[in-house]
């Protein structure tokens, strides 16, 4: 059975952006990757990022205050996989048991499938694309962290089929991927 080999990262919804940038580089001596106005990526290790932050003022400016917990929290929690095998025999097994992803996306720096629990939270099964060096390089370089989605299905008939896994770890070309609203940032 493909279980997780780590934890890879949390993502927070806020509406205090700033001051959370300022405070995780305070308390894990984290150091940003990747910045604009919506979203920031940071890391403390090695990893292309440990956290990321949404920026709720930008992205729901209709949405309630500072304090208003409804949306302001964890957005996710991603674990990683140790092999693009692993993740897809992972969504082939969730599948046959009904369970699908809402929003298969290769972001450059991980292959990722992203669940909802029952009670609606979110977490992303990932498969890293590439190493943390390179992918901390992706991120500063990058217009277009978000990545762009990609079809499971056709993915598992190319493992299936006997591709490997750096021809399967390729992100495919594609128009950015709008993030679903069921991620809580649209």
């Amino acid at each position: 059975m493909a279980r997780p080999v780590k934890f890879a990262h949390v993502v927070y919804m806020t509406r205090r952006y700033e001051a959370m940038i300022a405070w995780y580089k305070d308390v894990f001596e984290a150091e940003v990757v990747n910045m604009d106005p919506a979203l920031a990526f940071m890391t403390y290790d090695d990893e292309h990022h440990r956290f990321a932050f949404a920026n709720l003022d930008l992205l729901k400016p209709d949405g309630g205050g500072a304090d208003d917990r409804g949306q302001i929290g964890v957005n996710h929690v991603a674990y990683t996989y140790g092999s693009v095998g692993d993740l897809l025999a992972t969504y082939e097994r969730l599948k046959a048991a009904g369970i699908e992803p809402y929003w298969p996306v290769h972001h450059g720096t991980t292959l990722s499938l992203y669940y909802t629990d029952p009670d609606g939270n979110r977490m992303e099964f990932q498969v890293d694309a590439c190493s943390a060096e390179a992918g901390k390089a992706l991120l500063e370089a990058t217009d277009n962290p978000v990545g762009v989605l990609f079809d499971p299905e056709a993915l598992v008939a190319r493992w299936r089929g006997g591709e490997g896994e750096e021809a399967l770890l390729v992100q495919p070309a594609g128009e950015p991927s709008p993030v679903p609203a069921a991620h809580g940032m649209t």
